[in-house]
């Protein structure tokens, strides 16, 4: 059964941030707060704005989903566990295309409306396939931008890819809103415990050759955290050249390629990066005039 498309309410059923609802009118370099890289190509790699800081705040737009369970041409019992989200942006393992990958037990099906709502962000499915294992059925899409043939290199665009998914789970899986930080906002169920932002908060950093560094990032997710965890980086000269950003329930889990001057990053650096991040986002309300 095809449902129809999350984005048919009104124009603004993505519930993505203002910025991102743009990109559907016009294409992404004319429309994008902040001009970033994420991906391989190293003459983009340091262009963004460091001074230009995404609101955590974002995402509002998001609609509650209804409480009658829709399946995106999946189907369940009732009575089943649920199982836990898991949503992947993968820069790593193509070259040529960003990968998605979709999880939620075996309740997902062909995911046609999240493919046209992917699409209608101006994007190209290029590649879907699914596998089986002891986790569920895992979708996974390669996608590029329509306007050129290659991968997602904006952060902007990647968490509008990673909103729009997550907002078709709620929209088709209202099940799914417990399980979901952005359940608490946008779902028909709330989460039954928050986590708290100091204990999920993990940052290492490793050593990943000479020329660059492993970032790992876990915390609480929120909408705009890729974006802004990104902008921080940026801000004291950091720069991303790849990586992936997971959403596995309430928790988001980043791992990020950084270098600095082409350089792996030094001990006193890393330490810099590390406090920067824990200190945006162990006081994820705090005003940039407090920095």
């Amino acid at each position: 059964m095809q449902m129809a498309v999350a984005m048919a309410s009104s124009g603004c059923g993505l519930g993505i941030c203002a910025c991102s609802r743009a990109l559907e009118r016009k294409p992404l370099a004319a429309a994008s707060v902040c001009r970033s890289s994420f991906g391989f190509d190293p003459l983009l790699r340091f262009c963004i704005f460091p001074r230009t800081r995404l609101s955590s705040t974002v995402g509002t737009l998001i609609p509650k989903a209804t409480s009658p369970t829709v399946v995106e041409d999946g189907s369940y019992q009732e009575t089943d566990a649920v199982p836990t989200p898991k949503v992947i942006i993968d820069q790593d393992s193509n070259p040529d295309a960003t990968v998605v990958e979709i999880t939620f037990g075996d309740r997902l099906g062909a995911l046609l409306d999240t493919m046209n709502a992917l699409k209608n962000l101006g994007l190209n499915v290029v590649k879907a396939n699914v596998y089986l294992d002891s986790s569920g059925k895992h979708n996974k899409f390669a996608i590029t931008k329509a306007t050129t043939g290659r991968k997602v290199e904006d952060p902007e665009l990647l968490e509008a890819i990673r909103l729009t998914i997550i907002n078709n789970l709620l929209q088709y899986h209202p099940e799914s809103s417990a399980q979901l930080a952005m359940g608490e906002a946008f779902g028909v169920e709330p989460p039954p415990q928050k986590l708290d932002v100091d204990i999920a908060t993990r940052i290492k950093v490793y050593e990943d050759g000479p020329e660059r560094s492993l970032l790992y990032v876990e915390s609480a997710d929120r909408p705009g955290l890729l974006v802004d965890l990104v902008m921080i980086i940026t801000d004291i000269n950091i720069a991303v050249e790849s990586g992936e950003f997971d959403t596995e329930g309430l928790l988001a889990k980043a791992k990020f390629h950084v270098s600095y001057k082409g350089k792996a990053i030094i001990k006193p650096l890393q330490q810099v990066l590390a406090n920067s991040l824990r200190y945006f986002l162990r006081r994820p309300t705090t005003e940039d005039a407090s920095f």
